[in-house]
């Protein structure tokens, strides 16, 4: 199965971006890890028929009714955890790694850090970053694929803004040349 993983969007459109809605035609799952913002911009996803989701901390009150904070379901044997915040570090996932075998899943997705993070142990650790809200790096999502109880990923390129940082230090890169 392929699965593109999200977070924080954080949009108040009640449409998905065309970028997005084309990056979603070659997937049969999107896993959101909360920050949509608004109840327009998730029922836009939720309209896709393929979404999975968690609500997140910016997520208005009509979110937070709707989706749970944690949520944990399985994809061709592989139990999937999914959160918002799991850790505030972006160096240290020892903490994600413990809310990971604490919810016994091998994979837990989660958001809040708008920045792209996969990292394997006993368990894989996968914070998408954001397409539309990107933290110290350019606009991304994680694609994820599942066969036969083995897990692929690769963080992809999506259309959109650079956060000021980035934007920034590539611009003292062309100063220096």
């Amino acid at each position: 199965m392929k699965i593109i993983v999200i977070s924080d969007t954080h949009s108040n459109s009640d449409s998905v971006p065309a970028f997005l809605s084309e990056l979603f035609d070659g997937y049969e799952m999107i896993i959101h890890a909360g920050d949509f913002d608004t109840l327009q911009f998730y029922k836009a996803l939720e309209a896709t028929g393929k979404l999975k989701a968690v609500h997140g901390n910016s997520d208005e009150p009509a979110v937070r009714e709707i989706l749970p904070e944690k949520l944990v379901f399985e994809v061709e044997g592989v139990k999937i955890g999914v959160i918002h915040e799991a850790s505030l570090s972006i160096v240290d996932n020892t903490a994600t790694r413990y809310m990971a075998l604490e919810m016994g899943v091998d994979v837990l997705v989660f958001g809040h850090l708008h920045r792209p993070i996969i990292e394997k142990s006993d368990v894989l650790l996968i914070c998408p970053g954001s397409p539309t809200k990107p933290r110290m790096s350019d606009p991304c999502a994680v694609e994820m694929e599942i066969e036969n109880g083995s897990v692929t990923t690769n963080i992809i390129p999506v259309t959109g803004q650079s956060c000021g940082y980035i934007d920034f230090s590539r611009k003292l890169g062309e100063n220096e040349n």
